[in-house]
């Protein structure tokens, strides 16, 4: 089933060259606006972004090899998270899902680096990743040393996912609601003269 933005860049929701009812389609975004949740979209994400987190942490433990693209996994599962809970089309919720998809990315390094420290040293994972939270410049040193110019990239690319899939989508339904009715092309000349 396809469906289609409406997002602060595509209020026109024009879906090649169809021609919309614009009193129609002001009438459906109301009704969108009427329905989103921001408070919503930030609980979804936030427990996306966890999960998220969560996943990258425990795959890179199992495959003893970080791989950069889980953050693009984290930027599209809060993406939809903050999609599916908020259901929202103005700015805010792209923000939201930005951010949190930037949180998840910073989560997964960190839970990774727990679990390495903990298998490593025989410490149980909480009492690492409580060690770390309750001393914040250690966290922020063992992110730093744990930060390379390709997580600038893979984040960059999360965050953009983030935001581009936080914003609910028009389904067909909703898009042929507002469609306006296509005028017949007029006859051909020959046509009309054959009549006459």
């Amino acid at each position: 089933m396809s469906e289609y933005p409406i997002t602060p860049d595509s209020k026109d929701a024009a879906v090649g060259s169809a021609q919309f009812n614009a009193a129609g389609l002001q009438q459906i975004t109301e009704d969108i606006k009427s329905k989103q949740s921001l408070l919503l979209a930030v609980v979804g994400g936030l427990a996306a972004s966890i999960v998220a987190a969560i996943l990258w942490g425990l795959i890179t433990y199992a495959t003893n090899f970080q791989i950069g693209f889980m953050a693009i996994g984290v930027g599209f599962l809060v993406g939809y998270a903050v999609r599916f809970f908020g259901k929202g089309i103005t700015p805010p919720f792209g923000i939201v899902g930005a951010l949190f998809s930037l949180l998840g990315c910073v989560l997964g390094n960190l839970f990774m680096v727990t679990l390495l420290i903990s298998h490593h040293e025989n410490i149980s994972f909480p009492t690492v990743l409580f060690a770390y939270l309750s001393a914040p410049l250690i966290l922020v040193e063992i992110l730093k040393e744990t930060f390379s110019f390709m997580d600038l990239i893979f984040y960059g690319i999360a965050v953009y996912e983030g935001y581009k899939f936080s914003f609910y989508q028009l389904t067909p339904e909703e898009i042929a609601s507002v469609q306006r009715a296509q005028t017949p092309p007029p006859p051909p000349i020959e046509a009309i003269k054959r009549d006459e």
